[in-house]
């Protein structure tokens, strides 16, 4: 037995680096060998300052036992926070037992149940298991729910340290589905015929009723019974804070983790989506039709006040709870046994779940008698025309009584704090709303406010009547005024880290994402409203600050370029820093979703504002007005711009100065001066450690030897250019590095390799994916004569790859290549 050991009740504590194989590729292995070592004296040290003892190291992962599930929780927090700046990311895992130390260590469950936990998360990320959460307390943790793991014999459940945004475990069971706090409370049959209706195929499910009548909580509960019957997972995705109707497939997106095109990154996959709060975003009706049309297999749970009315759609009216049911409900909220009272209180209140547990909240202070003659006449007074839906009048007139109940500070912080789209911090609330948290925690105690994963947020339906009292009691306008201006102080503090999006490096995205999710729905609601109440300079600082957060998804993703463009039109006064910022970013929009022609005068108004104030951001402009003209062919002007650029004397970046004046050569046929300016523009990059330019350098310097017809070295210099890109997640270089590929291929006549990757290539021109105009050109000359039977096989099965699947196979790594249709 192992003496060094500890023994009795132990912490595991299990860590593996995330991409390893992809990092060696682009670091290269003499930088990868000292990033690796610096992350393996990190652990150690770590591990060591908490009594954690060294079990087994395999690789780049370790085995970790302490004495202390407090220990273990501490040395993973110290591990992430050093290891966060730098390019390796590690997951961690840790589960307490008390498992059998044997000759070579542990022996038992908890070994293998521990090992799951950590295999389950990503880069970044610390899981706890149920037995490690409830021996440590005061620690921030978000309750991810019970998922099945594999050899695991049934549900596991799992915590994350922290509240940062990650993409869904990966689990037998990948799910995100929220865990209600309270228990559920009957609709036994509610729930037995909503199954019934999927056994029956519906696909499309929509659960109809007012605010308050538990449409939420049973989709989750029934979503919770179905998580087994779907292999891909049952995912729910939160829209009520949502006003845009075109952001509904990208909220799905990014809930999904889905880099791009949604529909082809579910395909075929066995998916059930829960959409809860629709209604406010109806109008996104037909596209989810449309994603459903195209996703054979993709199931949509829907709760809205109202039906979607596109084809196959099934409703559910969600009725009251039965009196009993209702009963119960109260009784289990306010911890008394029923009565005669609470059975006609319910009554009175319809038997809707939120009327009746805002109605058990006030228990504390009044009996249930006391409640059935106030609530009585507040509701006999309210009830309004014959027209109107009652349930909803009962629930309009139970939140309003509750509201009243309210002291004049309560009153005011209630209204206050409906600003907030998506919830707030407490610190966020203090400064917006001048929240203090004895008020903040009054509220939730009286269920008109909720708690959870350290941030205050409202239910839609409440949040509708705190907005309203927000109107009415005349501050709203300066309110609004203090949430926007701390929102942008938010984008600004992300725009100060992040660079332009094009050298915006990786690290910076990692840090700063799940910083920006958290508040995204607040970020977008006081960028419209700034734009719809003349704010145009903060709303465009807002968007100017973000740019790199929705450049993730392309060149600033629909959403960003849109609000970039309402803000720009929008009335109001911009100083001129903040307008040629704006223009800036909108010709690189223009030109990167190959409108290059319009692309010219938003950059050339910003390059006069800029010469005008003297501000160093002329250097960028002109760059991007260099690109611009190159696309267009017109390669002199490229030329002239560039060089401008260069004369600017700005070292730091001279090598994307060269970057594009090689590039304007390479394209005019020069390629001896080509590769001149590219190799030294490569070395300069090399230097400053930008990884992106290293790629794209490479890429070009590829390009030339293409052109040269040296095929075996072109072939080296792309692989080596993918590797690096498809970190960055940039499609159109992707796909010029997968062309170059497939070009370079036909070169050394290997024709199902090439066919294989320009059918994949030419799939992802026809959803919209662009590069370069030359170096396509280029390709194209090279590929689009064969006319071997070889190559067309090898087109046709590369038509049917994801981008995705078409990097792996470029690269040699293993990939399902049948898994599915074309994503971009």
């Amino acid at each position: 037995m192992r003496e060094d050991l500890p023994t009795g009740t132990v912490t595991f504590l299990f860590t593996d680096v995330e991409g390893s194989t992809r990092l060696l590729h682009e670091l290269g292995a003499e930088t990868y060998a000292q990033s690796l070592a610096e992350h393996r004296r990190v652990v150690r040290e770590s591990c060591a300052a908490e009594g954690g003892s060294e079990v087994d190291t395999q690789g780049d992962a370790f085995f970790f036992a302490f004495p202390s599930a407090v220990g273990a929780v501490a040395a993973a927090q110290a591990i992430t926070d050093a290891l966060a700046s730098g390019r390796i990311h590690v997951r961690m895992g840790l589960h307490t037992g008390a498992p059998l130390v044997a000759d070579e260590g542990y022996v038992g469950d908890d070994v293998h149940l521990a090992a799951r936990v950590a295999a389950s998360g990503h880069g970044g990320q610390v899981l706890l298991s149920q037995t490690t959460r409830e021996l440590v307390d005061g620690l921030s943790l978000t309750d991810l729910g019970e998922h099945r793991l594999k050899d695991i014999e049934g549900a596991v459940s799992i915590y994350q340290l922290g509240w940062t945004s990650f993409p869904p475990l990966k689990t037998i069971s990948n799910t995100n589905l929220p865990r209600p706090a309270s228990s559920f409370v009957g609709r036994k049959r509610e729930l037995s015929e909503l199954l019934a209706s999927f056994e029956q195929g519906a696909r499309l499910l929509t659960l109809t009723g007012p605010g308050g009548s538990g449409k939420t909580r049973l989709a989750v509960e029934a979503a919770t019974t179905l998580v087994p019957s779907y292999k891909a997972g049952v995912f729910w995705v939160g829209l009520a804070s949502l006003r845009d109707p075109s952001l509904v497939t990208e909220t799905i997106a990014q809930t999904l983790g889905a880099r791009d095109d949604l529909s082809e990154h579910i395909a075929e996959r066995e998916m059930l989506l829960v959409l809860d709060n629709l209604e406010q975003v109806i109008e996104a009706a037909p596209d989810l039709s449309t994603l459903l049309t195209a996703c054979p297999n993709l199931t949509l749970l829907v709760t809205s006040r109202e039906l979607l009315r596109v084809q196959g759609e099934v409703e559910y009216a969600v009725p009251p709870l039965a009196s009993p049911e209702a009963v119960a409900l109260f009784c289990e909220r306010s911890r008394l046994q029923p009565s005669k009272e609470i059975a006609e209180l319910c009554a009175r209140l319809d038997d809707l779940p939120l009327a009746v547990e805002l109605a058990a909240a006030r228990t504390k202070a009044l009996a249930p008698a006391h409640i059935l003659d106030r609530l009585s006449k507040r509701l006999d007074m309210l009830r309004g025309g014959r027209d109107a839906d009652p349930r909803q009048q009962t629930l309009g007139a139970t939140i309003a009584w509750s509201y009243e109940l309210l002291s004049e500070h309560e009153q005011g912080l209630f209204g206050a704090v409906s600003v907030f789209a998506g919830g707030c911090t407490l610190e966020a609330a203090e400064e917006v709303a001048g929240a203090d948290l004895d008020t903040l925690q009054s509220l939730v105690e009286k269920s008109l406010l909720r708690f959870s994963g350290e941030r205050y947020w409202m239910l839609e339906t409440i949040r509708e009547h705190a907005r309203d009292r927000l109107e009415d009691g005349g501050e709203a306008d300066a309110v609004r005024s203090a949430h926007a201006r701390w929102c942008l102080g938010l984008a600004e503090a992300v725009g100060r880290e992040l660079p332009r999006p094009l050298e915006a490096s990786l690290e910076c995205f990692q840090r700063w994402l799940p910083v920006i999710e958290a508040d995204l729905d607040n970020l977008r609601a006081a960028t419209r409203w700034s734009i719809e109440h003349g704010e145009r300079e903060q709303a465009l600082r807002i968007v100017n600050g973000l740019v790199c957060y929705w450049n993730r998804g392309g060149p600033y993703s629909i959403e960003g370029a849109h609000l970039l463009r309402e803000a720009l039109a929008a009335p109001g006064a911009v100083t001129d820093p903040t307008k040629a910022h704006a223009q800036e970013l909108l010709g690189l929009w223009l030109l990167f979703t190959d409108r290059a022609a319009e692309a010219e005068r938003p950059l050339e108004e910003a390059l006069e504002i800029y010469r005008a104030l003297g501000d160093t951001e002329e250097f960028e402009t002109l760059r991007c007005l260099a690109l611009v003209a190159q696309e267009l062919g017109d390669l002199d002007r490229a030329r002239a711009l560039f060089e401008q650029a260069r004369d600017l004397h700005y070292d730091d970046f001279q090598y994307l100065v060269n970057a594009g004046l090689g590039s304007v050569e390479l394209e005019a046929g020069n390629l001896a001066r080509a590769r001149e300016l590219l190799e030294e523009g490569l070395g300069q990059a090399r230097m400053t450690g930008h990884l992106r330019t290293i790629g794209d350098l490479t890429m070009y310097l590829a390009e030339t030897d293409l052109a040269e017809a040296s095929f075996d070295r072109a072939e080296q210099r792309y692989l080596h250019a993918l590797q690096i890109q498809r970190s960055y997640s940039f499609d159109a270089n992707i796909c010029m590095s997968l062309g170059g590929l497939a070009a370079a291929s036909a070169g050394r006549r290997d024709l199902d390799r090439a066919g294989r990757l320009w059918g994949a290539v030419r799939v992802q021109h026809e959803l919209g994916v662009r590069y370069d105009r030359s170096p396509h050109q280029r390709h194209s000359r090279l590929l689009d004569g064969h006319a071997e039977p070889r190559y067309r096989r090898g087109l046709e099965e590369g038509r049917t790859f994801s981008l995705d699947q078409a990097v792996a196979f470029a690269l040699g790594e293993p990939a399902d290549l049948a898994a599915g249709p074309p994503r971009h």
